[in-house]
C-alpha cells in the first residue's frame, strides 16, 4: 500500500482511504463476507472517527490507525460479526451496545418493532398509557425502540440470560441517560406458567423476539460462531418456545390487545395455526420482510371470550 504525506509540513505520513479500502474489500469478498466494500467502509469510519459518508473527506490513516484497521479487517475476515468489532447495532432510531454474550439485532425486526409502536400509539391517541411488554428482550432492541418512539407508554423487558441481561441494562442505562423514558427489566424465563402473573390481563401491546430456527438449519459462520445458540435455536422445529410464549400471551393481554412474534422464514402458516388453534385470537395476519419471507405474525386479543372453531381463518399482510 502507498502511503502519501497528508501534512508535510508537520512531516506526518498517512495512508491514503482510497487505498486500504480497496484492499480491505478484496480481503472481505475474498473471506465470503457479503457487501464486502460497505463492510470495509464502515471499519475504516469506525478507525477514524468519522461517519461514513465523510470518509472521502477524512484525514488519511496514520500507521497506528492502520495497524488497528487490519487488524479489524482480520477478525472480519474470520467471520466475527461486525457488530462485535464496531461494538454497536443499529436498530430504528438507536444505536445498541452489543458484543459477545448476546443476539446482535437484525434489520426485519424492525417491522416488527415498528408494528408494536403503531399498536402502542394507537393507546395512547385513545387517552391510555398503554402497557408494553417485549418477551426474550435480548440487547433491548425492541423494548428501547417503543420506549423512545412512545414516550408514555410503560415498557417492561424479560430475559433469561444473564450475558445478554447485562447488554440489555447496560442500553436500557444509557437511553434512560439520553433522556428516553426508562423501561423495566426482569430476569425471567418466558416459557413461566406463571409469567408477569400482576400483569394479567392489562397488557396492551405484547412483542417476542424468539429462538426460533429449527434445529438442523445450517446458519451463517457469524451466527454458529457468535451468537448465543439459545437465542437462536428454538428446538427441532423453532417453535419450542414461540408455543408457550402464544398461551401466555394469550393471558396477559387485555381483551383487544395486540400480539407480535418473530418467526422463522418455514414458519409463516404454522405459527398463524398455532394462534388460530388456540381460539383467544383474532384478526391473525402473517406479514413478511421486505425480501419477501415470511417473518412474523400478528394479532388481537379475543374481546368476546369465545373459543372459535379451529377453522377459523388468518390473512397474510404485505409487510
Amino acid at each position: 500500500m502507498t502511503s502519501v504525506p497528508q501534512h508535510p509540513s508537520e512531516g506526518t505520513r498517512r495512508e491514503r482511504p482510497t487505498v486500504v479500502l480497496a484492499w480491505a474489500a478484496r480481503a472481505l469478498a475474498d473471506a465470503g463476507v457479503p457487501s464486502a466494500r460497505v463492510e470495509a467502509e464502515i471499519l475504516a469510519a469506525y478507525v477514524l472517527a468519522v461517519p461514513r459518508g465523510r470518509l472521502a473527506l477524512a484525514d488519511g490513516l496514520t500507521d497506528e490507525q492502520r495497524d488497528r484497521f487490519e487488524a479489524l479487517v482480520s477478525r472480519r475476515c474470520r467471520r466475527e460479526p461486525l457488530q462485535h468489532l464496531t461494538g454497536s447495532a443499529g436498530f430504528r432510531h438507536l444505536e445498541l451496545a452489543v458484543g459477545p454474550g448476546v443476539f446482535v439485532p437484525r434489520p426485519e425486526t424492525e417491522l416488527l418493532a415498528g408494528w408494536g409502536v403503531e399498536r402502542a400509539a394507537e393507546r395512547v391517541a385513545d387517552g391510555v398509557t398503554p402497557v408494553v411488554v417485549d418477551l426474550c428482550s435480548g440487547s433491548g432492541a425492541i423494548a428501547l425502540a417503543v420506549a423512545q418512539e412512545v414516550p408514555t407508554a410503560r415498557v417492561v423487558a424479560v430475559e433469561r440470560a444473564p450475558a445478554a441481561l447485562a447488554w440489555l441494562r447496560r442500553n436500557a442505562a444509557t437511553r434512560a441517560a439520553a433522556g428516553d423514558r426508562p423501561i423495566e427489566v426482569l430476569a425471567a424465563d418466558v416459557t413461566a406458567p406463571d409469567l408477569l402473573a400482576e400483569l394479567v390481563g392489562r397488557v396492551d401491546v405484547l412483542l417476542c423476539n424468539p429462538p426460533y430456527v429449527p434445529l438442523a438449519v445450517v446458519v451463517p459462520p457469524e451466527v454458529a460462531g457468535h451468537d448465543p445458540a439459545e437465542a437462536v435455536f428454538g428446538g427441532d422445529d423453532g417453535l419450542t418456545v414461540i408455543r408457550p410464549v402464544l398461551r401466555r400471551a394469550a393471558a396477559l393481554l387485555r381483551p383487544g390487545g395486540a400480539l407480535g412474534v418473530e418467526h422463522d422464514d418455514t414458519h409463516g402458516a404454522s405459527v398463524p395455526d398455532l394462534l388460530a388453534a388456540d381460539g383467544r385470537y383474532t384478526a391473525i395476519t402473517a406479514h413478511h420482510d421486505l425480501a419477501g419471507r415470511s417473518r412474523f405474525a400478528t394479532a388481537f386479543r379475543r374481546t368476546d371470550h369465545r373459543r372459535p372453531a379451529t377453522s377459523d381463518t388468518w390473512q397474510t399482510g404485505s409487510s
